[in-house]
């Protein structure tokens, strides 16, 4: 071996890439940029998983100069992460008073797994319940969105409509016994599924995206009131 490989290698240093060859470093998703509060406006905080990721954008433009809207900095996956993850979430950006919370849990709860659903109904409703009481001591106005449907199709990772429509059964028993507003996305998007979604895809066209950023403006707009006008 040549000395100076040699010596690269006892030292553990790695020769520096030719140019051009630097590895890129991803850029950051703007869904998670660091939110600085408009003083006045009332906050909004968005929680989900990447289909709320979807309409972050849209639904912060358009509420443009009305409120700051906030997401939890992550993927919020299944009801498990956000029991383990929520008083960190309601904190997000340094405070934990909100006006309006918009969310919701299900697609990664009844994944299919070799075992059953990721997260099987029954733990499901629990989780639930432990969630909603948390976001409720928090005083804020609270709406959840109901689980998006599942379109036909080998997807990956497995899902299927018929445990969407348990899952939202479940959800819904829960809001209306805690007094919950509803949004409710699955049945607004059935009609337009093959329209808005992608195909053998749980996630939404850029249109689609877009259209549910107007159905969640509404529904919280309508939970500001007259604050945004």
């Amino acid at each position: 071996m040549h000395r100076l490989c040699w010596l690269t290698l006892a030292l553990g240093v790695l020769p520096s890439p030719a140019p051009g060859q630097e590895k890129k470093q991803p850029k950051p998703d703007p869904v998670f940029a660091k939110i600085t509060d408009v003083p006045g406006l009332p906050r909004v905080l968005l929680i989900g998983d990447s289909i709320s990721m979807g309409y972050t954008l849209p639904v912060r433009k358009l509420f443009d100069g009305k409120a700051n809207v906030h997401r939890v900095l992550e993927n919020g996956g299944p009801t498990t992460n956000g029991v383990a993850k929520i008083d960190k979430w309601l904190n997000v950006n340094g405070s934990n008073k909100w006006d309006v919370i918009h969310f919701n849990w299900g697609l990664h709860d009844l994944k299919v797994t070799k075992e059953g659903n990721q997260v099987n109904p029954d733990e499901y409703e629990k989780n639930l319940r432990q969630l909603v009481k948390k976001l409720k001591a928090t005083g804020a106005k609270l709406i959840w969105a109901t689980t998006t449907p599942v379109p036909e199709g080998k997807l990956s990772p497995p899902r299927k409509n018929e445990d969407v429509i348990l899952y939202n059964t479940i959800s819904l028993k829960i809001m209306k016994e805690e007094g919950v507003a509803v949004n409710d996305l699955y049945a607004a998007v059935l009609p337009k599924q093959k329209e808005w979604q992608r195909k053998e895809n749980v996630h939404f066209t850029d249109a689609g995206s877009r259209t549910l950023a107007d159905l969640v403006f509404k529904a919280i707009n309508q939970e500001l009131g007259p604050k945004t006008k």
